[in-house]
């Protein structure tokens, strides 16, 4: 009985160890990290710091492969179709994988099904902006003066459907506002026509508005993230600003393709943390706006649940849909 005891707890331990061996022997051979825009987007340039860091830890080398077109979704949907055995993973944008199904009549993938979230690595916060000629200086301000002259009010976004759209499809809703929506393609023309004041106001991310701002061609009302941002201090967030449900704070989250397995997952999930928390990556980041974030798998597969239907809402209300 001792024999078969002692037999049973050896098997129990040789099962025990075999992930944490299997983890250790991966990667064995070059990880490919897809990445759903062309080079030199802020999402390539968070890949491209990421990728050197994880290939010194790995002793391999970790590839970024652009493959650009529809929002990232072509990237995406690749990404669905590749083996789940690890040596494919991709960086990817939040509206590709919360909006653009809503967006799209068809991506080629499945947000909640066809993937094994590993993590965040990053936020891109927003921040709303005005050409420095409005008659407002803060939320409230602009609150009043849309009130005031309702439709009058115009805003720039970088297309139909994208996040900068979106989220002042939010700000309309959660204030009670009637804005005229003027779209663009791409955020240079956008914060272009709204510092030759053009177009009032806009969203957009810290690394496109804050040269801008720290010009005084533009000015910011407020920053959509949780709290102030270090570059922007004296800027309050929406919450502060009266409007605690609205959030404009897109993210990067790394995955892997459904059924890799889920020592891989862990294993990267802890790579991600290790390699952000160096000062040299996160360094990296602010110098671009972005700013590091990492949280569980299991966190980052419930942020897809709750914000795939939340932007799924506001791409409705926005009749931004592609057919």
């Amino acid at each position: 009985m001792r024999a078969w005891t002692a037999g049973w707890i050896f098997a129990i331990g040789l099962i025990a160890a075999a992930p944490a061996q299997a983890a250790a022997d991966w990667p064995a051979k070059p990880v490919k990290l897809l990445v759903g825009f062309p080079p030199g987007q802020a999402t390539d340039a968070v890949a491209r710091i990421l990728a050197e860091r994880l290939s010194a830890r790995f002793n391999q080398p970790v590839i970024v492969e652009n493959r650009p077109g529809q929002g990232g979704s072509i990237a995406l949907a690749a990404l669905a179709k590749s083996a789940p055995d690890g040596y494919t993973m991709m960086l990817s944008a939040t509206a590709s994988l919360v909006t653009n199904p809503h967006l799209y009549k068809s991506t080629g993938y499945d947000t909640l099904r066809d993937f094994e979230p590993v993590g965040l690595v990053a936020d891109l916060p927003m921040v709303l902006v005005a050409n420095a000629a409005q008659p407002f200086s803060d939320v409230a301000g602009l609150r009043d003066y849309a009130r005031r002259n309702p439709g009058a009010l115009n805003f720039s976004s970088s297309g139909n459907g994208t996040l900068s759209h979106l989220g002042m499809v939010m700000l309309e809703r959660e204030a009670g506002l009637q804005l005229t929506h003027i779209p663009y393609q791409g955020s240079a023309k956008a914060m272009t026509d709204m510092i030759a004041d053009n177009v009032a106001i806009g969203l957009d991310t810290v690394a496109v508005t804050l040269p801008h701002i720290q010009s005084g061609r533009l000015k910011a009302l407020a920053v959509g993230a949780s709290q102030r941002l270090p570059m922007l201090p004296d800027v309050p967030t929406f919450a502060e600003a009266g409007y605690p449900a609205f959030q404009a704070n897109p993210w990067l989250g790394m995955l892997f393709p459904k059924g890799t397995p889920k020592y891989i997952v862990q294993r990267m999930n802890q790579e991600i943390g290790l390699a952000v928390a160096t000062p040299a990556l996160s360094g990296s980041l602010k110098a671009i706006g972005a700013f590091a974030r990492v949280d569980t798998p299991e966190d980052f597969a419930q942020l897809l649940r709750q914000e795939y239907g939340s932007w799924g809402e506001l791409v409705q209300l926005s009749g931004s849909r592609v057919d």
